[in-house]
């Protein structure tokens, strides 16, 4: 299913995140090569959350809809068999 590949995928991303947070404690501010990269993969890896959150939100939105459609079928039928649903 693509929610479980996105979960897996954002998973691994926030732990990458977690790990440049640690490394981001133990450098120097005077080592300026170590800091750019630094800088460089925790903009990559916020990127990477950023298209997960999106994807995520059209999952929901998609969702939503979905259960919209069940629920106004369902009224749809129940109005047919001469039930009324309040």
């Amino acid at each position: 299913m693509p929610g479980e590949k996105a979960s897996a995928a954002g998973e691994a991303l926030l732990l990458r995140m977690q790990r440049l947070l640690a490394r981001a404690a133990t450098v120097r501010g005077s080592d300026r090569k170590q800091l750019l990269a630094l800088l460089d993969d925790v903009e990559t890896t916020r990127g990477g959350l950023l298209r997960e959150c999106a994807a995520i939100e059209g999952e929901m939105r998609q969702a939503t809809v979905r259960a919209s459609a069940i629920g106004a079928y369902l009224r749809n039928s129940q109005v047919q068999r001469g039930k009324r649903h309040n």
